[in-house]
């Protein structure tokens, strides 16, 4: 550890990760950036996940293990930035790894750009292989673009890059926007939304630092569950905060907002007929906050051709077009 470089604080949400945390944390403590602290915050898993912590805790004398009652991964993230000692903070999630010099990367691009918080890209991986090759693969910083927070809002987070991971904080920005808790789809955008008012600059780099894991078992891959009303509702705390600091985008939030409930919607369509009936009161929000959202000018016209045919479709006929889609996914 070098006393000369200020401490940043790892913070890794896990929930039933036994399989996944050992490598996620072997790949923090792999860094080239040398002085750090690891948070892990175990988010009343049922699993092996809380032995797995106490081996960690054993091996890694940087290592700090929180125990949560499944409060959510937005309450985990909060809890380790209460306890975090560093004076930059970053995440990564428990089935996720990072390359070797991502921390150090982020850090020199704070410092090279005066920024609160720098970014990065990242790569998907789905097995062992992925992960080598992209890890291994020679990859060098190339463009960085420094943004205001307004133009941050607009050409970043609003055009996808809305994941609170891969990137570093100046440890008082999260002291200032913290997790909104007991939302646990849409979340990392909500935050990021939240965030913009507290900073001056946000820089982003091209580099691929970061290994995002394509978990079949992960959030975005599950069965529908009325969690995944969660998107819906980030959404629509995410527009209110968004047209304080610029009515004008209100069209293009709104857009989004449709998108994510037919994503929604597209969840509950995967579900079994029967399911589907006991869920439909879900069905019945899907449709109705769609029909809110197609009074506000402009929104439909945002859309692509697909999803306005989607939207359409949804709102003449919700039972047919959710017949029509499990159809359709069932034979793909």
């Amino acid at each position: 550890m070098r006393s000369d470089e200020p401490l940043i604080s790892v913070i890794v949400p896990v929930y039933n990760g036994q399989d996944y945390l050992e490598n996620c944390i072997q790949a923090i403590e792999n860094q080239t950036y040398g002085n750090l602290e690891v948070i892990i915050v175990n988010d009343g898993s049922t699993d092996a996940t809380g032995t797995v912590c106490e081996k960690i805790r054993t091996d890694y004398d940087n290592v700090h293990v929180l125990t949560l009652g499944d409060e959510g991964v937005s309450a985990a993230r909060n809890r380790g930035i209460e306890a975090a000692q560093g004076s930059f903070i970053t995440f990564v999630d428990a089935d996720d790894r990072i390359r070797v010099d991502m921390l150090e990367k982020l850090y020199q691009c704070i410092l090279d750009t005066d920024s609160d918080v720098a970014g990065c890209s990242f790569f998907i991986w789905s097995n062992e292989e992925e992960w080598n090759r992209g890890a291994s693969t020679e990859r060098t910083v190339g463009q960085t673009v420094t943004y205001n927070a307004d133009r941050y809002l607009q050409e970043a987070l609003l055009c996808g890059n809305s994941r609170c991971w891969s990137k570093l904080y100046r440890r008082e920005i999260l002291d200032r926007a913290n997790f909104p808790e007991g939302l646990t789809i849409g979340e990392d955008m909500l935050f990021l939304v939240r965030m913009l008012p507290c900073v001056n600059k946000i820089a982003e780099t091209d580099y691929a630092g970061y290994g995002y894991y394509r978990n079949p078992s992960g959030a975005m891959n599950r069965e529908f569950t009325p969690r995944y009303m969660d998107q819906i509702t980030c959404w629509q705390l995410a527009r209110e905060e968004i047209l304080r600091m610029d009515a004008s985008l209100d069209a293009q939030v709104t857009a989004l907002t449709m998108m994510g409930i037919m994503l929604t919607a597209g969840k509950l369509a995967l579900l079994p007929e029967g399911q589907r009936r006991v869920h439909k009161e879900y069905v019945q929000v899907c449709h109705e906050k769609l029909k809110e959202t197609m009074q506000v000018s402009g929104a439909v016209g945002r859309l692509s051709a697909g999803y306005r045919m989607k939207v359409r479709m949804f709102l003449l006929c919700p039972g047919l077009y959710l017949n029509l889609y499990h159809l359709l996914k069932s034979v793909l």
